[in-house]
């Protein structure tokens, strides 16, 4: 064994190159079956009735939302959504298990997060219309939430940006001693970019208390899985053993588990002060966006499979019925009452005026550069041309 500068290496004198297939699969952590039952040997999570049902109310909540404002956007109402179906218990699970006081960098997929977290019906719609009341002030496109009082960062359409800016926060609670982490969640997608590397080294060198949720749900925006990467087992290999984190990996559609293992990550990250790699198998059900057609990169047969036979939601309700905690009357009256809460959120927020222009060029510069004052003078004299009925406020 000698110490060189870049690492500490036995000596052999036998000339043999390192197989990419030396390594051992890596197995997939899950509690519950495909049915919603238990399977043999089990360590159930210290979950109660209460918290149980508050999960799955808020899986049907999200899904319910999901679907009339996908509908919505196919009706011209908004311009742009995105969809969490088939993912649902990934979402709503993993922030179950987080406090309020970790530090959320979504990537786009997450809103389930920030609904558990207590982002209103009211909020969600708001954004997604663009209006006065928006948070994004019109400035956004719809589904890119954000709640400073929720400690969820504003979503960014760029694929993996969010990684390196999790790392930062959390080496700052770190510095300031913070009973928190920074929790950061990507698609596998997002596994194929520079800033998921560089995340992954910088919050191993610098041990910083963040965990990395990774969405694997096999197709990223339209690449399947098989085409980003050579390795069936790269972004363990790569992130967990290759930058030297702790890792494992997760079936994301088993409410128990992701809850377990995200329970358990989070709290090496902050006792440890280490970053934990957590690779949840999920399935996107839904096209990745309105912007896409998923029936071009996988079969419609697939897709019928996984949203009847292996739907995360139902899974969890099955689970609830076997411990007498949920009944058919339930899930009437829940399914009832989330319609009408989604449908009057929507319309509500589609009566509501826009934002006022002036609102295109605050909060980035104390008091506005010449250049920016020209731009919204040009902007209002171009505005003021217009028919009244068509000029904005």
């Amino acid at each position: 064994m000698l110490d060189f500068p870049g690492a500490k290496a036995a000596f052999t004198s036998r000339m043999e190159f390192i197989s990419p297939n030396a390594a051992e699969a890596v197995p997939c952590f899950r509690i519950l079956d495909d049915l919603g039952r238990a399977l043999d040997g089990s360590d159930i999570p210290e979950i109660d009735s209460s918290l149980a049902v508050k999960m799955y109310h808020t899986m049907v909540r999200l899904q319910t939302f999901d679907s009339i404002f996908y509908e919505a956007q196919r009706q011209g109402r908004i311009s742009f959504y995105l969809t969490n179906i088939g993912e649902e218990a990934l979402n709503v699970a993993s922030a179950a298990a987080l406090t309020k006081d970790d530090v959320v960098f979504p990537q786009y997929r997450e809103h389930g997060v920030l609904m558990w977290r207590g982002f209103t019906l009211d909020e969600f719609a708001n954004q997604c219309f663009s209006n006065e009341d928006g948070h994004g002030k019109g400035r956004q496109m719809p589904i890119h939430y954000g709640s400073e009082k929720l400690n969820y960062f504003t979503i960014s359409s760029p694929i993996a940006t969010q990684l390196p800016h999790a790392v930062g926060a959390a080496y700052g609670l770190k510095m300031d001693r913070k009973n928190a982490c920074a929790v950061t969640y990507f698609g596998d997608g997002g596994s194929s970019e520079g800033d998921f590397h560089a995340a992954c080294n910088f919050a191993a060198v610098l041990e910083a208390p963040v965990l990395f949720v990774c969405r694997n749900n096999g197709y990223a925006i339209s690449t399947p899985a098989c085409e980003q990467y050579k390795g069936k087992h790269a972004i363990q290999l790569l992130a967990g053993r290759g930058y030297g984190m702790t890792s494992i990996r997760v079936d994301g559609n088993d409410a128990l588990a992701v809850f377990k293992a995200v329970s358990a990550a989070r709290k090496l990250a902050v006792e440890q002060s280490k970053p934990v790699l957590i690779e949840a198998m999920t399935y996107r059900v839904g096209h990745h966006s309105t912007s896409d057609d998923s029936t071009k990169y996988r079969s419609g047969e697939e897709i019928a499979h996984w949203r009847s036979v292996r739907d995360p939601v139902l899974r969890f309700r099955r689970w609830l019925e076997s411990n007498a905690w949920w009944s058919v009357e339930d899930e009437k009256e829940l399914r009832g009452a989330a319609r009408k809460e989604v449908i009057s959120a929507m319309n509500q927020a589609e009566k509501k005026n826009k934002p006022p222009l002036s609102e295109l060029f605050t909060d980035v510069y104390d008091t506005l550069p010449r250049n920016l004052l020209e731009q919204e003078a040009t902007l209002r004299d171009t505005v003021s041309k217009n028919p009244p009925s068509l000029a904005p406020h």
